[in-house]
Formats: C-alpha cells, structure tokens, sequence
C-alpha cells in the first residue's frame, strides 16, 4: 500500500488562503513554453488541499499530494510544511497629540 501510495502526483505550491476549516487553498506555478513564440511563461493553478490540523497559514510553502476526493473540489492532502512564512506583530499606530 505504501508504494502505490508513493506513486500519487505531488505538487510544490504555496498557501495562498487558510479562511476554511481544514482546507486550504495553494497556489502551484508552473513553466510552460509557449507553442508558437517558446518563451517560457509561467502558469498559476489552485488546489484546494485538506490541511487535518489546520497548520498551515497564507504563505508557507507546501507539499501536496494527489487523494480520493474528499468534497466537491478537494482532491489533494497537505503532506508537508516545506518553509513556514514569517510571522510578523501588527502594532497599531501611536495617537499623535494635538
């Protein structure tokens, strides 16, 4: 079982939302070289990938493996967190006096 699992498509992408309960939406690009002038262009596909933990958030770096469909549009797993994205602190801004 493991082989056959090993043999499923994977993808490198990265999380572009994390707004759904156990899903989450990632962005995968890829080069594609154009028919008629060959110059390479990139291309942005999105999956929706189940995320069972919800551990990952808008910008990390993903592995994603192909999977039964698990709802109408999720059909790939999050396998693992390649680059987690910085954390930064949000400090508002300091009243100015009048």
């Amino acid at each position: 079982m493991t082989a056959e699992r090993n043999r499923r498509k994977t993808r490198v992408g990265v999380v572009v939302s994390d707004k759904m309960d156990k899903t989450v939406v990632v962005a995968v690009e890829t080069l594609v070289e154009h028919p008629l002038y060959k110059k390479h262009v990139r291309r942005t596909k999105k999956f929706k990938a189940h995320d069972e933990h919800n551990q990952c958030k808008v910008g990390d770096k993903v592995r994603i493996m192909e999977t039964r469909p698990l709802s109408k549009e999720k059909r790939w797993r999050v396998v693992e967190i390649i680059e987690s994205a910085p954390q930064y602190n949000v400090v508002a801004p300091i009243p100015e006096e009048a």
